[in-house]
């Protein structure tokens, strides 16, 4: 089942935050491969089963919850003892109920119930064996891995260790070529301890996943999207296809641009894109290097930094001119304890997993918070944007019974927040007082959508691949002497970049993304990457909009919220198909949207590319 009743539920802006670890795995002392509390003394109703399901997963998440916020929060031996030790109660219950939930197959029972029994079967991404130890093995293998990353650091012969995050701003900043190679083979080094590891994770998940009934790992993911996991598979195939034109279009115009930056023999104008000049850790977003791509100088800047700093806006300030947008749609003010009890700043005296993320813990009704180390940047009040979304979903279908208590499908919940902030127009943030009078010209309107695309229209390929290669490690498609080698395989495929200097199978790159120690699919962010802009027009249409769908900004709209809340309250109770149609009015997942949204760039863009050598 895809809910996440205390689970951090997010994300990051399209990527750039991240949902944090998921307490889904491992093991139990007890030789039992279903916890005692699992047997009825009398026999159950598939009904009866899932109604006890249901209050177990409340009690159990106050305790296991309450456990990961800390361990997200005070990160040290002692929070990862105890996390470890979580996994196991947690996974011994988890493994219970999945294998529970398969007596009752060929039962007649309601719809309903066979939808929650399907859920349950699905509801974890780490699926632990039934053996007690190697459920042991496998949480204390997921906790070693998110330690080591969200420790991390990089220690230069000549000066202090740096952290991830300061490493990931200096990538954003830096333009010295030889510093930014530096960093970028610096930061990879956290991988290396995680490469054994990640094979034996990868061993026993499949294991669980085998014992539940799937081929493997991959295939067990590819199951909870209301379809056969083959037909997910050509689903991605067929979405990828429909939006990698305009892909290759911003990558052609990017890698001739940087080119003229760092000259040809660093950036060939027919080769892949070096990995380390793109902005960012990963190269998985571009918008960082918008100084060098601004297509007109000085025109029409869309930046509310200035504002954030000159105006004092405190971290707290900051989620709160978040917050007004989903209010003025209708929503509820988020409650005092959400303000109580989530971190919105770095602690000076504590390790904590800056990553951003939502969460919502199972101890009170409505006990939600995000986890940020929040900066003063428009890239910052994006993403806290992006978090409330996830807040407000939640919020949305916590009147169901928990085993629906979740995204449509995964993608849906990163997208939710996603399509907010593509509302976060210069007309708007000019409104609300973040921005002065935006200037209206096609130059000022090349430039906005040009900051746009570096993030969301480079994002998509990377998406695309980072699953691609999960699917291929748990199918044994990718053997783990080529881990690396088939990661920067699919890399240059999907997104045309390569690594700056060799890389071989000594190192685990992979590992340095936070999404693979932290186990967290990465196939949503994808989803979410075309749904958003499924989700901005429908909003835009039922707000009235008139004009242009990058002008569209539907604040203040009653109609859009009450609709927009129709369909975030349905949680997971019925397929995502129905859920999507009630907005959109189609059952079909389509990045039109997205064609109509960048049109005036897509066409600029085809002007600048005539006459150059595109593709890799």
């Amino acid at each position: 089942m895809n809910i996440k009743a205390f689970i951090p539920i997010a994300t990051l802006m399209l990527a750039a935050c991240s949902p944090a670890p998921e307490p889904e795995a491992v093991g139990d002392a007890s030789a039992s491969a279903m916890p005692a509390e699992m047997v009825a003394e009398t026999p159950e109703s598939a009904a009866e089963f899932v109604e006890r399901v249901n209050r177990e997963y409340l009690d159990l998440f106050t305790e296991v919850g309450a456990i990961w916020w800390l361990r997200a929060t005070h990160i040290n031996h002692d929070t990862g003892l105890l996390a470890a030790r979580a996994e196991e109660k947690w996974a011994r219950w988890k493994t219970g109920v999945a294998e529970a939930s398969m007596k009752f197959e060929g039962q007649a029972m309601s719809a309903e119930t066979a939808r929650a029994l399907q859920l349950l079967r699905l509801d974890t991404s780490m699926p632990a064996p039934r053996d007690p130890e190697k459920r042991r093995e496998l949480a204390g293998l997921i906790t070693d891995m998110e330690g080591l990353y969200g420790t991390g650091k990089w220690c230069p012969e000549a000066g202090e260790c740096i952290p991830g995050t300061e490493l990931e701003e200096r990538m954003a900043t830096v333009r010295d070529p030889d510093e930014l190679l530096a960093i970028w083979q610096g930061w990879r080094q956290v991988g290396i301890p995680m490469r054994s590891r990640y094979q034996r994770f990868a061993e026993l998940t499949n294991e669980g996943a085998r014992e539940l009934g799937f081929a493997d790992t991959g295939d067990m993911w590819r199951s909870g999207y209301d379809m056969s996991p083959d037909a997910f598979r050509q689903e991605a195939d067929r979405l990828w296809q429909q939006v990698s034109p305009l892909y290759d279009q911003l990558h052609c115009h990017v890698r001739a641009t940087l080119s003229e930056e760092y000259g040809p023999a660093r950036v060939p104008l027919s080769q892949p894109i070096p990995a380390h000049l793109l902005g960012n850790m990963w190269a998985q977003t571009w918008d960082r290097i918008y100084d060098l791509m601004e297509p007109y100088p000085g025109v029409s800047e869309v930046d509310v930094t200035p504002t954030l700093v000159s105006g004092n806006y405190s971290p707290e300030k900051m989620v709160r001119s978040a917050e007004s947008f989903y209010t003025s749609l209708g929503f509820a003010p988020l409650p005092d304890s959400f303000w109580e009890r989530s971190l919105f700043t770095k602690p000076r005296d504590r390790e904590v997993q800056c990553h951003a993320s939502a969460w919502t813990l199972a101890g009170e009704p409505d006990d939600v918070r995000i986890k940020m180390c929040i900066k003063q940047t428009h890239e910052e009040l994006g993403t806290i944007y992006h978090e409330l979304g996830h807040v407000y979903y939640s919020r949305a279908y916590a009147h169901l019974p928990v085993v629906f208590r979740g995204g449509a499908h995964d993608g849906f919940h990163e997208a939710i927040g996603d399509a907010i902030v593509l509302a976060m127009t210069p007309d708007y943030l000019h409104q609300v007082g973040l921005l002065g009078e935006p200037v209206q010209s096609r130059e000022a309107l090349i430039n906005r959508q040009m900051r746009t695309a570096l993030e969301r229209i480079a994002i998509l390929p990377w998406a695309r691949l980072v699953d691609e290669w999960r699917w291929g490690v748990f199918s044994g498609e990718i053997a783990p002497e080529n881990y690396n080698r088939a990661w920067w395989d699919l890399r240059t495929r999907y997104q045309g970049v390569a690594p700056p200097v060799l890389r071989d199978e000594s190192q685990f790159d992979p590992g340095a993304k936070y999404h693979i120690p932290a186990n967290t699919p990465y196939a949503r962010y994808f989803l979410a990457s075309i749904l958003q802009f499924q989700f901005y027009q429908a909003l835009c249409d039922i707000s009235g909009h008139k004009g242009p769908l990058h002008q569209c900004s539907f604040y203040q709209s009653r109609e859009a919220g009450e609709r927009f809340q129709a369909m975030l309250a349905q949680g997971a109770s019925q397929p995502w198909q129905d859920t999507l149609q009630e907005l959109t009015g189609s059952r079909s997942m389509d990045g039109s949207a997205l064609f109509t949204y960048f049109a005036p760039l897509m066409g600029w863009l085809e002007q600048q590319n005539q006459g150059r050598q595109c593709g890799w």
